[in-house]
């Protein structure tokens, strides 16, 4: 693996002392959880505002979509 050199506040530190308390084997697993688990939230809240901005762009500028849309949701099946 490769190792990386970085800055911590105070508490960071705390927390990571303590991390055999919470399961992790070591501090690189407890940090490399928090990387990951930050990088797909991130991607999470893009996909988000992806959705939410096709979203906007259908309920205002694409009439002629939203009506096929709407027409071929009635023969939907329940």
């Amino acid at each position: 693996m490769i190792q990386a050199k970085f800055s911590l506040e105070e508490s960071h530190v705390h927390f990571l002392e303590q991390c055999r308390a919470f399961g992790f084997k070591d501090k690189s697993e407890a940090v490399r959880l928090a990387l990951d688990r930050l990088r797909q939230e991130l991607e999470t809240r893009r996909l988000r505002e992806s959705a939410e901005l096709y979203a906007q762009v259908y309920q205002e500028e694409d009439g002629q979509l939203r009506e096929l849309t709407e027409s071929a949701l009635l023969d939907w099946p329940s």
